[in-house]
């Protein structure tokens, strides 16, 4: 049973993964930081670590939601819709509060271990990570599919397979990316707008479809 989805379905969600990566938050915000404060081979071990936390939420998620597919179809359904709230409560924050973006030169002592530690605690421990691998990855399988359990592992690793190498290079340039992002407050508020628009229009979606 193949775990890829259909073409327009992987379209846009690889095209949702690149708004979420380029949407500023916490595990940004420290991959700068440590960039910044202790060069490219902390912001690259920095990205690893939260790579790897990103795995753990999607096995967790997988292995939640493939129980839930299991017991009930119905319980699915609710989940998407819970999910398509909760995608338009983040599209309302996005509007209301903007993107978090704090970087300051900083120097954690114990080498690049106790950086990856760090990067991976910031990704493990921010809650909005948590649900949004619980509401975010049912939005692009079907509750009848063939194998929702493969397709659900699929979309968790293209998003570390997408958002691995474009943090690799987010470090290599980060003087760059920092200042751009910092300096215009008017690409950060269109970055906000983009990440609202897109979001808002899966709320929609799932829900029209469940009505």
């Amino acid at each position: 049973m193949s775990v890829l989805p259909d073409t327009p379905t992987l379209v846009a969600y690889l095209a949702a993964c690149l708004v979420l990566f380029v949407t500023p938050g916490p595990d940004m915000s420290l991959t700068l930081a440590r960039t910044i404060g202790s060069g490219r081979r902390a912001g690259i071990v920095t990205v690893l670590g939260t790579s790897l936390g990103t795995l753990i939420h999607t096995l967790a998620a997988v292995l939640g939601i493939s129980a839930l597919i299991a017991a009930s179809a119905t319980a699915f359904t609710v989940l998407k819709v819970v999910g398509a709230l909760y995608l338009a409560w983040l599209a309302i924050d996005a509007l209301r509060h903007g993107s978090a973006l704090t970087v300051r030169a900083e120097t954690v002592r114990g080498g690049l271990w106790r950086t990856f530690c760090l990067g991976l605690g910031v990704n493990l421990t921010n809650p909005k990570v948590v649900l949004f691998f619980l509401t975010f990855l049912p939005q692009f399988v079907r509750a009848d599919s063939p194998n929702p359990t493969g397709q659900l592992a699929f979309l968790g690793l293209a998003f570390v397979g997408l958002a691995l190498p474009l943090g690799i290079l987010m470090v290599l340039g980060a003087a760059r990316v920092t200042g751009a992002l910092q300096a215009r407050p008017r690409l950060m508020r269109g970055i906000d707008w983009l990440f609202a628009g897109l979001f808002g229009t899966f709320a929609a979606r799932i829900l029209l479809t469940v009505r």
